[in-house]
């Protein structure tokens, strides 16, 4: 970090020193020296923050892998205890107990389905990797059928809502938790309500502060156009809404 901010201040007092003398020097070949030492430590500063650009990406590209790889690999865990699971129902002969199992394994892979139709790249990801990188909240999704938020919201308000729900998600961790070792129990319900995109959240079991939990949630929705709502005094339970903003397709959803 004190390097980050080292750099910067050395090219910047090299510049302004450089600046300055050039501004008393009289002798030509001084002023071109001078001219060209200003030049190398502008050229340097540029290449640094290509550098540190490149860096930045391909760390940034690094942890998107591992989080991509390690969602893969909690799915192909799911997905080996479910076959585990209908193997010994099998084995067993209790062919009673298979349809519950095969509903199961339906029901969630529907909600996979939904998650990756929402059409917002952000949202989808986060979503579908959530339980890698929020280990201490159990997230419940519901998702109105045929649901495409992409189609819905502009680009600009897409990013917005996602912002919003993820900043939202953390409130909850924040402040919905009466002790930091207890495991929070969220539902979330996405749908369209008239010619709003409705993001629902409720808290199960204790809500935690409530009072720090709403002063969160106005610092979420500050300056943007997505609205925040508490709609219950006895529970944590918030609503976010947001207009859509491609009304052609939302006409034709409703």
């Amino acid at each position: 970090m004190k390097h980050r901010f080292a750099v910067p201040v050395i090219a910047g007092t090299l510049t302004l020193a450089l600046l300055v003398i050039l501004y008393f020097v009289d002798s030509t070949v001084w002023y071109v020296v001078l001219c060209v030492c200003l030049l190398a430590v502008l050229w340097g500063y540029v290449k640094y923050l290509k550098e540190q650009a490149a860096i930045e990406r391909k760390q940034l590209l690094e942890s998107v892998q591992r989080t991509a790889a390690a969602t893969l690999g909690h799915h192909r865990h799911d997905w080996m205890n479910d076959l585990q699971i209908l193997y010994g129902y099998i084995q067993l002969g209790k062919v009673d107990k298979l349809a519950c199992c095969v509903e199961r394994i339906k029901e969630r892979m529907a909600v996979e389905s939904k998650i990756s139709r929402l059409g917002i790249p952000s949202l989808v990801f986060y979503l579908q990797s959530f339980r890698e990188v929020n280990s201490s909240v159990q997230l419940t999704i519901n998702i109105e059928d045929d649901l495409e938020l992409g189609k819905l919201l502009t680009a600009e308000d897409a990013e917005e809502l996602t912002e919003a729900i993820i900043a939202t998600i953390r409130a909850f961790q924040f402040a919905g938790r009466s002790s930091w070792g207890e495991m929070l129990q969220l539902n979330m319900s996405i749908c369209l309500e008239h010619n709003e995109v409705l993001i629902s959240f409720e808290q199960e079991g204790s809500s935690g502060n409530t009072e720090t939990l709403l002063k969160r949630l106005d610092e979420v929705v500050s300056g943007k156009r997505v609205r925040a709502e508490h709609h219950d005094s006895t529970l944590a339970s918030v609503r976010l809404r947001m207009l859509c903003g491609n009304l052609k397709e939302v006409n034709a959803c409703l």
